[in-house]
């Protein structure tokens, strides 16, 4: 099961993902993010994402 074939599920990690441009919801800048943008969602920049990501905790809890 485990035998060093890895999740076939999960994309080659030398494979170039796939980009899309977008434009950011919050400040209007151009941005290309790893999936395609959908109609009615807001897509943000990496400045903007990180104002508006939710706050990450760190610690591991066990």
């Amino acid at each position: 099961m485990y035998g060093g074939q890895g999740n076939r599920n999960f994309r080659d990690r030398d494979e170039p993902r796939e980009m899309f441009k977008a434009t950011c919801s919050d400040c209007g800048a151009e941005c290309e993010v790893p999936f395609k943008p959908t109609q009615g969602r807001p897509v943000y920049c990496r400045d903007c994402y990180k104002k508006h990501a939710p706050a990450r905790d760190d610690r591991r809890r066990y």
